[in-house]
């Protein structure tokens, strides 16, 4: 156990910040760039970080790790990229979704479900853009999603819903002559 913590000195009591949790995402995709994380334990310990309430919380996350003076927030977190051109991708199961993920389909067809992904903080966007081509996403039940895209000359269908008490889930971007439907999983 490491006495050099990313809150040394701070009580562990006290409630994290968004800041906090970047900071420990940070030293996470550092030990999974260096190999000192597989992607299952990265995924894990991210979506722990994500839904730690106070500092304590987070310590044991990164104390087998090495704390890196420079930290960087992890690429992983702040954007991803899921594209589909001329053929068909579905992206389900567990992974680590970006801040600002953004999925494209050009006369293909892109499938991505969120339910089991692990969410990097209260608030991601969606960019969603469908040219000649089908994006389905399906959100977390408990999403609270809001719509700010646009369509021209296509089908756009956004029902997921205002009313979850899960993170914000904002879905922007556009289908022009293509197909965009977002909806909730159903509850268990």
């Amino acid at each position: 156990m490491t006495s050099l913590t990313p809150f040394a000195g701070d009580d562990p009591a006290q409630r994290a910040s968004d800041a906090d949790r970047d900071r420990v995402a940070g030293i996470l995709g550092e030990a999974l760039a260096t190999g000192r994380l597989t992607t299952t334990e990265h995924a894990d310990r991210l979506d722990a970080a994500y839904t730690a309430v106070t500092l304590g919380d987070l310590v044991p996350l990164t104390t087998d790790l090495p704390v890196t003076s420079t930290a960087p927030a992890s690429a992983t977190a702040d954007r991803q990229k899921i594209i589909a051109v001329f053929s068909k991708v579905i992206r389900r199961g567990r992974w680590v979704a970006g801040r600002h993920t953004e999925l494209r389909s050009t006369f293909g067809a892109l499938i991505v479900d969120l339910s089991d992904a692990v969410i990097p903080g209260r608030e991601v966007t969606l960019e969603l853009n469908s040219f000649c081509g089908k994006l389905i996403v399906t959100v977390p039940h408990e999403a609270h999603v809001i719509d700010e895209g646009l369509a021209v000359f296509s089908k756009r269908a956004v029902t997921a819903g205002k009313d979850g008490d899960g993170p914000l889930i904002r879905v922007t971007g556009r289908a022009t002559f293509g197909k965009i439907v977002v909806y909730r999983k159903p509850s268990p």
